[in-house]
């Protein structure tokens, strides 16, 4: 979903081949993809990535968005779809994608379930999962709900504690189903941590990088079987490589380097958005997003100065945050749960008032 792009937003095919490329020369054979990512161009540029390799020589993962189905024949016509847009004949994993309590309600009223079952004994779908974003009681509910091959929940060692991971964690591993982890740097925020933060990692190791501490702390919980890194360039994942290619768990003094700098950034306030851009396209132009980037580097950089001319000169009006008019469809797919309205309208007023 971060795949490399060109300044007209077109992903760069030549680079996301030789991130693929370098992959599978290092060993790296999971490839994550999912209908509505790059506006449905990244289920066509992975599978055209892949077409090189022999088919079982990797793990292709795609996921049945719930928000796009109206009626039962949805599935099957998105599921064909997806697998004309990898150039495949199966999945090797396929998940309900983004459950809550509403889009798992809807999963159940729609029978998204024995779907995927189906295409299972079709030989179509190899194992069955779900990924997930709400509560540790709604994670429960869905684990006793259906029997699961395997789940994709939000880990970090921010989201720990602050988004309940560790209740989410617990649920699985005591259900006996497989984690595979997504946001294990928090859409890049872990990998460009404020100085604050970033001071007790590089008097521990200062020759690693803030990202490789955030896959590590990861990497260290054992019912984790896959991390998935939204990697967006080359050297993104030669470090990404070099951090779990001969892995190593925190010792006692990183963790508690590790937990002086999630003291650090537990004293910024800032939007806990990712930048996964479900909530859009914003019926009014709201890039909410990028209102998000511009407060959270603020928050992070205390520069004023490079705030507003990100958000007053380099942000059309028709894009900033006074434009929004609070219909709440914004909230209804964001999987961090932000009040998405109240943060727009406070930011635009903070912004604003900087001398």
């Amino acid at each position: 979903m971060r795949l490399p792009q060109d300044e007209n937003k077109v992903i760069d095919q030549a680079h996301v081949q030789k991130m693929v490329d370098l992959a599978m020369e290092k060993g790296v054979n999971y490839f994550d993809t999912a209908y509505p990512y790059h506006e449905g161009k990244s289920e066509v540029s992975v599978g055209l990535a892949l077409q090189k390799y022999p088919r079982d020589s990797y793990l292709l993962v795609d996921k049945l968005p719930m928000w796009e189905v109206k009626e039962k024949a949805d599935m099957e016509r998105i599921f064909n779809t997806q697998l004309e847009r990898c150039q495949t004949d199966y999945f090797d994993i396929y998940l309900l994608h983004s459950m809550d309590a509403s889009s798992f309600a809807k999963a159940v009223e729609f029978g998204a379930y024995d779907f995927v079952r189906q295409k299972q004994r079709e030989g179509k779908v190899r194992f069955v999962g779900f990924s997930f974003h709400d509560a540790p009681d709604v994670l429960q509910h869905i684990v006793d709900t259906y029997t699961w091959d395997i789940a994709q929940i939000q880990l970090n060692y921010i989201d720990w504690e602050m988004q309940h991971a560790d209740l989410q964690y617990q649920i699985l591993t005591d259900a006996g189903i497989p984690i595979i982890v997504m946001e294990p740097v928090r859409g890049g925020f872990l990998a460009n941590l404020p100085d604050a933060a970033l001071a007790p990692l590089q008097e521990a190791r200062p020759d690693k990088s803030a990202a490789s501490w955030a896959l590590r702390w990861v990497a260290g919980h054992e019912n984790v079987k896959v991390i998935l890194s939204g990697m967006g360039s080359v050297e993104m994942m030669a470090d990404n490589i070099d951090t779990l290619g001969d892995f190593v768990p925190l010792d006692s003094a990183e963790q508690a380097a590790l937990e002086r700098a999630v003291a650090a950034l537990e004293a910024i306030h800032a939007v806990p958005c990712t930048g996964c851009r479900y909530c859009m396209d914003c019926p009014f132009g709201v890039d909410i997003p990028r209102i998000f980037a511009i407060y959270n580097d603020y928050k992070k950089h205390q520069n004023q100065f490079i705030c507003k001319t990100s958000y007053l000169k380099d942000t059309p009006p028709e894009h900033r945050a006074d434009q929004c008019k609070r219909c709440g469809k914004c909230m209804d797919h964001c999987p961090q749960h932000i009040r998405i309205p109240d943060q727009l309208a406070e930011i635009h007023q903070e912004i604003l008032a900087m001398p």
